[in-house]
């Protein structure tokens, strides 16, 4: 199709309502507050070393240090979308507790959380970040009252997102989009400066020859997870009979658009590294979207040991281990987390001669 007939996100978003003629268009309005949102700071990205920023901020409530993108990614959502009269309130991953909206605006009937800048440790390196973003709709109480969201009003389980998606800041900004009629991608048009629909009906593999794992914490892993990394890396005569490529962007973003657009498997599991947290994604912010996204697209997301979508939240910043992609892959490392001969293994790989020991 030419790049001059393509639909734009607008055009979309249109098609999509006309499937529920009772819709307010609320929903639209809104995703397209994100798309303006998500345009501003691909052009703060792309700027490099050159763009004007605020000074960082200190320690975030994941206790990480804020670079200065991320402080002015928090600002520009914030900005974009509190005054539309969409949203009743948000959520971030920078900001401690939820936020409201300001009293001179009207307030909506959804909620928003997001990570406004994914993988900002990647910035001084020139490598692929993005922004992920959820969209919920308010309880009923807060939508009547027009009271002020409290922590427990986001806590939803994630089949009950209305909408997800992220955007990627690479040689292209792209905006990945489902509203639970499949995903669509969108690649930004400079020249008119609109998102154009450029992949219709993003599909997941269901099976792959490449997997994506931070092996540095292979000492930390379970069983069933140095049992699955271990048969990948035995390859062609090993029990899987087949050779797999490992990969590891260190951006949660650009390791799932890649499955979306070749296939594959991302696992960030839980560890015992740190006892006291039980996973290092956010389950709001991150792992929800996303899940959503790949089962949209025929893939799956799991903790290892329970489907994502159907985890009830405890607390606004909660961690959990995350294993998603490919259908096969997914349900394969499903199986080890249930199968007693996962428990203990042999570790040919990982003993005193193996290849991550020193």
């Amino acid at each position: 199709m030419p790049v001059s007939t393509r639909h734009t996100l607008t055009q979309y978003l249109i098609d999509q309502r006309r499937r529920f003629p009772s819709a307010s268009g609320d929903l639209n309005g809104l995703i397209l507050d994100v798309a303006i949102a998500c345009k501003t700071i691909a052009r703060e990205v792309a700027s490099g070393a050159l763009a004007e920023l605020p000074a960082a901020g200190e320690v975030n409530v994941q206790g990480e240090a804020q670079k200065p993108l991320d402080v002015a990614s928090n600002e520009v959502f914030l900005r974009q979308t509190e005054w539309s009269g969409h949203l009743a309130g948000m959520a971030s991953e920078e900001m401690d507790a939820p936020y409201q909206i300001p009293a001179g605006y009207p307030r909506g009937k959804y909620l928003l959380v997001f990570d406004p800048l994914d993988g900002s440790s990647n910035i001084d390196v020139n490598v692929s970040v993005g922004s992920i973003f959820s969209i919920l709709r308010a309880p009923d109480d807060v939508v009547a009252s027009g009271r002020d969201v409290t922590e427990a009003d986001f806590l939803q389980p994630g089949h009950t997102q209305v909408a997800a998606g992220y955007a990627i800041y690479g040689p292209s900004t792209m905006l990945v989009l489902t509203v639970g009629n499949g995903v669509a991608g969108f690649t930004l048009d400079p020249n008119i400066g609109e998102f154009r629909l450029t992949h219709p009906d993003m599909r997941v593999r269901p099976d792959t020859q490449e997997f994506a794992i931070n092996s540095s914490n292979s000492r930390f892993w379970e069983p069933p997870v140095k049992r699955y990394v271990d048969e990948c890396l035995a390859g062609r005569s090993g029990p899987r009979g087949k050779d797999f490529n490992m990969r590891w962007i260190a951006s949660m973003v650009a390791e799932a658009h890649r499955i979306l657009m070749r296939g594959g498997v991302f696992l960030y599991p839980r560890d015992n590294k740190d006892p006291s947290k039980p996973g290092r994604l956010r389950l709001l912010y991150e792992a929800n979207p996303i899940a959503f996204l790949m089962e949209q697209a025929g893939g799956l997301c799991s903790t290892g040991r329970q489907p994502m979508l159907g985890i009830q939240p405890r607390e606004l910043h909660q961690r959990i281990g995350v294993v998603f992609g490919s259908r096969n892959e997914v349900e394969r490392i499903q199986r080890y987390h249930t199968d007693p001969a996962s428990r203990e293994l042999p570790e040919p790989l990982f003993a005193e001669r193996g290849l991550f020991r020193d």
